[in-house]
């Protein structure tokens, strides 16, 4: 079985949201994901993937998620809507030797043919697309008995509170359902449906740390797109902002001292598409 890809494939795919894109093109969002690495090679155990599988990686990033794939042996392939981030992919796959063909691309509008993969994976990604259409292309082009595997921040624990601060000083459009009920079991199963033959939910932990609670907002103040545009749209309240994201980090904070380490609650999907 090989990927098809049709004309959409080689044309640049125009993003369904301009603007998401755009937020998460702020920043360098490879510096963060640096810290979810463990959760990519984690999801890849839980399915588990085999040596010839071919995968598609969701909203790769700077490729995390495909890295862990091809390093057991899968055909890959990795799609992000911004193209600074596939750059630093293919730079670290180069590094480790690594064949994943990375391409641009919306997670709601896939540039692939219907039926194409094996295995369909996003590690904290496609949670933050519209999640009708992100569902639906992930079905869609997975193949009859392939499976789907998501890590998603949960609504509870520090990242889900994390985007209530956010939402408090930033709120989203009207209608606009929030990411982290990609976190929530209930949620997941209606959203797939019968388009699945079996669903599972592994709940996990991944460790927030850095040098201390102030320098971890420091640091996302620089590098993460969605709290750099949090800051910006929350004008004369930023500095309220970030007084709440270090009070939250201090909360959760379980060093015992100055540096963080912060348990963030997320759960693995894992669904067979019937």
């Amino acid at each position: 079985m090989g990927v098809r890809y049709d004309r959409r494939t080689i044309a640049m795919t125009t993003p369904k949201n301009p603007k998401q894109q755009q937020t998460w093109a702020a920043g360098d969002f490879s510096m963060v994901g640096l810290g979810t690495v463990l959760a990519c090679e984690l999801l890849c155990d839980s399915i588990p993937v085999h040596a010839g599988d071919i995968v598609l990686d969701v909203a790769t990033g700077s490729g995390n998620t495909a890295l862990a794939a091809a390093r057991r042996g899968c055909r890959v392939t990795g799609v992000d809507f911004v193209p600074a981030l596939l750059e630093r992919a293919r730079e670290r796959a180069a590094v480790d030797r690594l064949k994943i063909d990375f391409r641009e691309g919306d997670a709601e509008a896939l540039p692939f043919e219907d039926a194409s993969f094996d295995v369909v994976l996003s590690t904290f990604g496609a949670m933050f697309a519209d999640p009708a259409r992100a569902t639906a292309e992930l079905l869609r082009v997975c193949r009859p008995g392939g499976t789907i595997g998501m890590a998603n921040w949960t609504p509870t624990g520090f990242v889900g509170e994390l985007f209530q601060i956010t939402a408090s000083f930033t709120p989203p459009p009207p209608g606009v359902e929030p990411p982290a009920k990609w976190g929530v079991a209930e949620v997941v199963t209606e959203r797939f449906g019968r388009a699945v033959k079996e669903i599972r939910f592994v709940h996990r932990q991944l460790m927030m740390r850095h040098h201390s609670p102030e320098s971890w907002v420091d640091f996302f103040k620089t590098y993460f797109g969605p709290t750099i545009r949090a800051h910006e749209a929350a004008g004369s309240r930023a500095p309220e902002l970030s007084a709440a994201m270090i009070d939250l980090a201090r909360r959760y904070n379980q060093s015992g001292d100055a540096t963080l380490f912060a348990p963030a609650d997320y759960v693995e999907v894992i669904a067979v598409k019937a």
